[in-house]
C-alpha cells in the first residue's frame, strides 16, 4: 500500500492540511484517453453543491449513458463543508468514485501524493486541451504533471453604483490606478457630507484582492523552489501592492474592519444598505445585496479591477474547481470519457450561462447577457491561481499569514518592512518546504 494510503487508512485524523509533499503522483495504469472505444460498468461521479446546474448535469449523465449502453452514471452532490476529510478517506479505499470535482487550491494536495490521483497528461488534448483556462490548468499541475482537468472559475470585479458615480461626475468607469484613486475622491466630495457613506468598502483581510495589486506590480506572494515553494512577500512588487492597497483604504475612509474579510461582515449586506459606491466582489454578491434592496439590480454596473498602467486591468485571482479521477478508480476509461463529454463546447457553454467562467473552453459569450458577468469573464483571461503548493491549505486554514500582514500593515502596528517580513517568514514555515 503506498505511504499516503496508509496513513489515511492509519489515522481518522488526517486531513489535506496535514499532508505533506512525497513527490510525483501515481501514473494511470489504463495508459492514455479511451478515445471512442466501447466502455462498460457503472462511473460515479462527485461534483459539489452549486458547481454545476440540474439542468446541465441532468442533460449530460443522459447523453453519456444514451453514448454507452449499459453504462450507468452514479451521480453523486457533495457539500463543500467537510469534503477534505470525505475525499481524503475515500481515496484511501477500494471503491473511491471515478470522477472527482477538487478546489483549485486543494488540488496540488492531492497531487503531491503518491498513487492517489491519475496521470493525465497524455489526455489534454481530448479534454479541449487547447482551450483550457491558464490560471485553472496551472492549478492542476504538479511537478510537471497534470492532474486536474479544468472544470469552472470565478474571479473578483469593482462593483459599482452607476447611480452615484453619474451624480459625482464620473463620466465612465476607472481604467487605472490613477483614475480609480481620482473617482473615489470625486465620490466623497458629493457624498461626503453622509457620515455613513463610504466610497468604496475595502476589508482589511481582503487578501484575495490584494493578490491584484501584488501581480500587477511584478511581484508574487511566492515562487517556485524545486518541488517546494519559497516566499515572496517582501518582494519589491509585493510590497508595492501592499502600498497601493493601504492607498485604497485611506483614500476612501472606509469603515470596514481591518481585521477582517469581505464575509465578516458579508460585504454584500453593507453595499445593499445603500451607502457604499464600491466594492470589490463577485457578480453574484450582487444578487444578496439585492435582498435588501430590489433596485440596487438596476442601478449597479462593474468594471475589471484596474491597473497601474492605464487602459490595462490588473491580473486577477482565479478561484474555480478541477476535475480528477483518483489512481485507484475502477473505471478509468469511462471516468475520462465523461470528462470528456463535460470538457464539450456544449456543456462549457451551459456553465457559462450559468454564470462562472468556463473552464475548458474560451467562449465566453454565455455570461454576455449579465452586465456583471460579462465583465468577469473578460478579466479572467488575465487570471492567476494562488501557488500551487501541496501545502497551501496550511496557509488558508489556519493563521493565514498574508491576513495578519495587512492587519498589522493598515493598523499601523508594523511597518511595511516588518509586516512583509515577517509574513515572508511565517508562509515559508508552512510552504517552504
Amino acid at each position: 500500500m503506498k505511504r499516503w494510503l496508509k496513513l489515511a487508512a492509519g489515522a481518522a485524523a488526517f486531513t489535506l492540511a496535514t499532508a505533506g509533499c512525497a513527490g510525483s503522483s501515481g501514473s494511470d495504469t489504463a495508459a492514455s484517453s479511451s478515445g471512442n472505444a466501447a466502455i462498460s460498468g457503472d462511473v460515479t461521479v462527485w461534483l459539489m453543491t452549486g458547481s454545476a446546474p440540474t439542468t446541465l448535469t441532468d442533460a449530460l449523465n443522459k447523453e453519456f449513458e444514451a453514448a454507452h449502453s449499459g453504462v450507468k452514471v452514479k451521480y453523486e452532490i457533495q457539500q463543500w463543508d467537510g469534503i477534505q476529510q470525505k475525499l481524503t478517506t475515500a481515496l484511501a479505499g477500494g471503491t473511491p468514485p471515478d470522477v472527482i470535482e477538487i478546489g483549485n487550491t486543494q488540488t496540488a494536495a492531492f497531487a503531491s501524493q503518491d498513487g492517489v490521483l491519475t496521470d493525465l497528461s497524455a489526455d489534454k488534448e481530448s479534454f479541449n486541451g487547447a482551450q483550457w483556462l491558464k490560471g485553472l490548468a496551472d492549478s492542476g499541475t504538479y511537478d510537471g504533471k497534470t492532474y486536474g482537468v479544468p472544470f469552472y472559475a470565478a474571479n473578483r470585479e469593482v462593483i459599482y453604483r452607476k447611480d452615484m458615480f453619474e451624480q459625482a461626475g464620473i463620466a465612465k468607469p476607472p481604467t487605472s490606478n490613477d483614475e480609480w484613486i481620482d473617482a473615489i475622491t470625486k465620490l466623497k466630495t458629493k457624498f461626503g457630507s453622509d457620515p455613513d457613506f463610504q466610497a468604496l468598502y475595502l476589508p482589511g483581510q481582503n487578501w484575495y484582492s490584494l493578490l491584484s495589486f501584488i501581480w500587477d506590480n511584478g511581484g508574487d506572494i511566492a515562487q517556485p523552489d524545486g518541488k517546494n515553494f519559497k516566499a515572496t512577500l517582501d518582494s519589491a512588487g509585493a510590497k508595492a501592492g501592499l502600498e497601493f492597497y493601504k492607498k485604497l483604504v485611506d483614500t476612501s475612509g472606509t469603515k470596514a474592519p481591518k481585521d477582517a474579510d469581505e464575509a465578516k461582515p458579508q460585504q454584500a449586506t453593507v453595499y445593499g444598505a445603500g451607502k457604499v459606491a464600491m466594492m470589490i466582489g463577485l457578480p453574484w454578491e450582487l444578487a444578496t445585496a439585492a435582498k435588501t434592496d430590489a433596485s440596487l439590480t438596476a442601478k449597479t454596473g462593474a468594471f475589471a479591477i484596474p491597473s497601474k498602467t492605464a487602459g490595462q486591468s490588473a491580473p486577477v485571482f482565479l478561484g474555480g474547481s478541477n476535475l480528477a479521477i483518483p489512481a485507484n478508480s475502477k473505471n478509468v476509461a469511462a471516468a475520462k470519457e465523461y470528462i470528456k463529454l463535460l470538457s464539450s463546447a456544449k456543456y462549457q457553454g451551459q456553465l457559462a450561462a450559468a454564470g462562472v467562467v468556463p473552464g475548458t473552453s474560451t467562449d465566453l459569450t454565455g455570461l454576455d447577457k449579465d452586465p456583471l458577468g460579462s465583465v468577469m469573464a473578460k478579466a479572467s483571461t488575465n487570471g492567476k491561481a494562488v501557488p500551487a503548493s501541496p501545502k497551501w491549505g496550511d496557509v488558508e486554514s489556519g493563521q493565514n499569514p498574508v491576513k495578519d500582514m495587512l492587519t498589522a500593515y493598515l493598523t499601523g502596528k508594523k511597518t511595511l518592512d516588518q509586516a512583509t517580513a515577517d509574513a515572508n517568514a511565517a508562509l515559508n514555515k508552512l510552504i517552504g518546504g
